[in-house]
């Protein structure tokens, strides 16, 4: 259904220490790198969806979260969310509910909710059973 989602950054080095190994943990890779033009992509392959990038915002403005906007990747397991909540807090991110079940979705919502430094909201989620 997604080809893409983009988060804005204020500091493009600053995400990708953030990012890079959240990214690496779910399965994907920097598929595309230019600082030139302020954005950093992270997929499985520069050709397959969906891919997630951060950018510096095309009218040079500072970049601003969205209220209510977030990202959800989602997890094989409930130890992937595990440790993306943990690598989330090691990088610098801010807890915005610990990992655990969210019966009130499904009974198998396994999930975690962090911002990045730029405020930017993000959940990692296991639909599967334990």
């Amino acid at each position: 259904m997604f080809s893409h989602v983009t988060f804005g950054t204020n500091d493009l080095a600053r995400a990708a220490a953030f990012y890079d190994p959240l990214m690496t943990r779910l399965g994907f890779r920097r598929i595309d790198s230019d600082p030139a033009h302020g954005l950093i992509g992270y997929g499985t392959h520069p050709e397959a969806t969906p891919q997630f990038y951060l950018m510096k915002p095309f009218n040079g403005e500072a970049a601003t979260i969205g209220n209510g906007a977030m990202a959800a990747f989602e997890a094989q397991d409930r130890a992937t969310v595990d440790a993306f909540h943990r690598i989330a807090l090691e990088q610098g991110g801010h807890c915005e509910g610990p990992p655990g079940l969210r019966p009130h979705y499904h009974p198998d919502y396994y999930g975690t909710y962090v911002r990045d430094a730029d405020g930017n909201k993000l959940c990692c989620v296991c639909h599967r059973p334990a």
